[in-house]
């Protein structure tokens, strides 16, 4: 795409070609698409909530209820320690983290098919779909985290638990942007798949929620002692976000910069080879959508 071409007499202010290439990516279109990536954001987060009742109340209603069946099935039923975090502080981060990036997955990975027809339409950057859900998914991560904080705030004040500002918070804005990164390359990656395997669809849906047991949202890093087992949850790029969170509120877990720095160098190479997949898939996804 090139702007402001002058053919003949005639000057055009956007020209729209073919790509041939893998890496022929045009990620500067999207850029130039943000007042669409912005209206997309704004369709994703009205769509969802014009015609419920509680509307946006969901984003805290539904972390509240999750936060005390954890407690009861998790807490009291199970025995399972939590570090010396209380419960429904240990609960509530680790929900916190993990519905951001389960969000990003689940919305990014139904791209295509939920696009198709405006997809068939009008051209703009394909990315720019998925891209305004890892933003709009940011409205109900901001709301959560919120609840996270006022719950904090309460036990600090109540519970006399202790709390100290340390650096580590500071790296709260980085995990958010590891985390996006994660749900956009494998959401994409997903969507393109299923353009031709519709089976994928399925398994997203419940393959997600088998993943969170495998990062310690309802469970402490610390409580995996066998190494055969304690391989497969660090190789879960988000174990080491969700600890991180924590450690930053309550300096107790685990938390080291090469499980982040696996976490991250992950991210990149999952988003590198979703969005040429990506890419891939959108010059012909309509003949098999």
């Amino acid at each position: 795409m090139e702007d402001k071409k002058i053919e003949g007499n005639e000057e055009w202010s956007l020209v729209v070609k073919p790509t041939s290439g893998w890496f022929d990516l045009h990620l500067s279109d999207v850029w130039r698409y943000r007042d669409l990536i912005m209206l997309f954001v704004r369709r994703d987060f009205v769509s969802v909530y014009k015609q419920t009742i509680l509307g946006p109340a969901w984003f805290v209603i539904q972390p509240i209820l999750t936060t005390i069946m954890f407690m009861v099935v998790f807490g009291g039923i199970a025995k399972i320690p939590t570090d010396g975090i209380p419960g429904a502080l240990f609960y509530l981060s680790g929900l916190t983290v993990w519905n951001y990036f389960a969000t990003c997955f689940n919305k990014t990975s139904s791209t295509f098919l939920a696009n198709a027809a405006i997809f068939g339409k009008v051209y703009f950057p394909r990315l720019a779909a998925p891209v305004s859900s890892i933003i709009s998914s940011m409205i109900s991560l901001m709301i959560q985290f919120l609840l996270f904080i006022l719950v904090f705030i309460y036990f600090i004040l109540f519970k006399s638990i202790s709390f100290h500002f340390n650096m580590y918070m500071l790296l709260i804005p980085y995990l958010i942007v590891i985390m996006g990164g994660l749900g956009l390359g494998f959401g994409i990656i997903i969507s393109s798949l299923t353009t031709k395997y519709r089976d994928l669809t399925y398994l997203v849906g419940f393959g997600v929620q088998l993943i969170m047991y495998a990062t310690p949202v309802v469970y402490p890093l610390s409580l995996v002692k066998d190494t055969k087992f304690r391989m497969v949850v660090l190789a879960n790029p988000m174990s080491s976000i969700v600890e991180t969170f924590r450690y930053a509120f309550f300096p107790k877990g685990e938390f080291h910069w090469l499980y982040l720095a696996y976490s991250s160098i992950f991210m990149l190479i999952i988003l590198f080879f979703g969005v040429l997949l990506f890419n891939r898939t959108e010059k012909n996804f309509m003949d098999t959508v």
